[in-house]
């Protein structure tokens, strides 16, 4: 799953070196952090938040039937 959102964010990310993936497995889910350069957080998410949302249900769809669910986080490298 990782792999789709690295393959997704990177089509719009200009510092595609910078952006840093982090999976950590949680109780009933797992959650993939991706930390990104405050210059690209606005193209990564789109208008209204729409790529981040279609990212989402990517990863959703994507996901097989009686898994752990995944969940996106989306924000600014420190």
């Amino acid at each position: 799953m990782l792999e789709l959102v690295k393959y997704v964010v990177e089509q719009f990310a200009e510092h595609k070196d910078a952006v840093e993936y982090k999976e950590e497995e949680k109780d009933n889910c797992i959650e993939i952090t991706v930390s990104l350069e405050d210059s690209d957080m606005g193209k990564v998410i789109g208008k209204q938040g729409k790529i981040a949302k279609a990212l989402r249900t990517l990863v959703k769809a994507a996901t097989p039937k009686g898994a752990k669910k995944y969940v996106v986080e989306i924000k600014v490298k420190d």
